[in-house]
């Protein structure tokens, strides 16, 4: 899997996902992009991957396209529209791109990273400024979105981080 981190600026969201879409199909690879400020760490991505392929794997997806299953199990939830909310929209934002072509290649690694650069490369609807994105969340945001209240950090033992690494795994108990 390889992250592109960075300031996104999408001028036409419907354009730029599109092009995104292009660019996995060009590689071999899925591509995802996230708001940054709802990425907890790369091991949340890491998780929602994992179970992505697990559920396609056992026909238990939700979503056709391997990107969409991503993003689902990267915000906890069945619901496709409630999950785009942690992707980019319209304007400016911190992002991170997800590129992961373990399922699509025979050369995983190299289709990753010749998506990357192609993900780096975007002009048009939307570019990526190289920016350090991954782990620098919104606390708040990501309580909001997670629902995670004061209670339920106080109960757990570890932090945010993990109570959202959680919700990912628990996504196939809640199905």
């Amino acid at each position: 899997m390889e992250l592109v981190e960075g300031v996104a600026t999408v001028d036409d969201l419907d354009a730029f996902v599109a092009r995104l879409g292009e660019i996995g199909d060009e590689h071999g690879a899925s591509v995802q992009a996230f708001d940054a400020r709802t990425v907890v760490d790369r091991a949340h991505l890491d998780r929602a991957v994992e179970l992505a392929d697990r559920a396609l794997a056992r026909g238990e997806n939700v979503a056709r396209d391997r990107a969409v299953e991503v993003l689902l199990y990267a915000a906890g939830t069945r619901q496709i529209d409630r999950a785009l909310e942690l992707g980019v929209n319209d304007g400016e934002c911190p992002a991170v791109v997800l590129v992961d072509a373990r399922e699509h290649s025979d050369d995983p690694s190299a289709a990753e990273q010749r998506a990357a650069a192609a993900v780096r490369d975007l002009t048009g609807p939307g570019r990526i400024e190289p920016a350090e994105t991954l782990g620098e969340y919104d606390g708040e945001r990501v309580r909001e979105y997670f629902a995670v209240s004061d209670a339920e950090l106080d109960a757990v033992e570890g932090s945010l981080a993990d109570v959202v690494r959680e919700r990912v795994a628990l996504l196939d108990v809640a199905k």
